[in-house]
């Protein structure tokens, strides 16, 4: 309860406050730290804070604080206000982050999130996406996000053209498809959007890659093209119609 309430925004003390409120149902301030096992001036500070963000509220009888939550539903309503006030600066961080970050970078990613944030990233885009070298990892490394991947591709229309080997089977329902001979085969996965090229290496655990240069993305796209036309439109087998009897 504790982790997920920090993963909604609340400070670990503020969790442990809250969940105790919940407990409690009303209480004074002494009680509640010692139900949530927080030092007092901690529990004091993060009652505050819990005020401050509409989580909590107290009635006074006798000149004493008696504390309560406020309904978990506003936890909701609290984390979507910060995913507005997000929204909202994110145009302003765009443009610092443009002016800051060099023309020519670079970024590393790890793990199955890294593979996600690079994927991530070409959804946001926008762009067409080329794609050179897949052996079908990700549907078979990570099939549930695979899924999601080429739903939100498919929603956003991006066009996707993927150069494959022959022998392939499963090549992505969203793809424009090429082959070419089973000799031929690419220990990455290339995929080239925008101005960026992002190499995903399906090692254990997997690794990505992101190189964000015009010129460097203009070339890949080059060679990508010289690529397509030597190669052949994959051929679908058709399913025999049943005979009529």
């Amino acid at each position: 309860m504790i982790e997920e309430l920090e993963k909604l925004g609340l400070s670990h003390n503020e969790a442990r406050i809250y969940n105790a409120l919940l407990a409690l149902g009303s209480a004074k301030a002494g009680r509640v730290a010692k139900h949530a096992g927080v030092e007092r001036t901690s529990t004091y500070n993060a009652l505050q804070q819990l005020l401050a963000k509409g989580l909590a509220s107290y009635v006074t009888i006798g000149n004493v604080r008696w504390f309560q939550p406020a309904p978990p539903k506003r936890l909701v309503e609290y984390y979507e206000k910060r995913v507005e006030s997000a929204r909202k600066l994110l145009p302003a961080l765009h443009e610092r982050y443009k002016a800051g970050v060099p023309q020519h970078n670079v970024r590393l990613y790890k793990g199955t999130k890294g593979i996600m944030s690079v994927l991530n990233d070409i959804i946001a885009t926008g762009k067409p996406n080329r794609i050179f070298g897949s052996e079908g990892q990700l549907e078979e490394r990570m099939p549930h996000y695979a899924e999601r991947f080429v739903r939100a591709m498919r929603r956003k229309r991006i066009p996707v053209r993927s150069i494959v080997r022959e022998d392939r089977a499963n090549v992505g329902s969203n793809a424009t498809v090429r082959v070419v001979p089973r000799s031929v085969e690419s220990p990455v996965v290339t995929n080239i959007y925008a101005d960026k090229i992002a190499l995903l290496i399906w090692s254990d655990p997997p690794e990505a890659v992101v190189i964000e240069n015009e010129r460097a993305a203009a070339a890949y796209r080059s060679y990508f093209e010289f690529m397509w036309r030597a190669a052949k439109p994959k051929a679908y087998k058709r399913r025999r119609a049943p005979r009529k009897r």
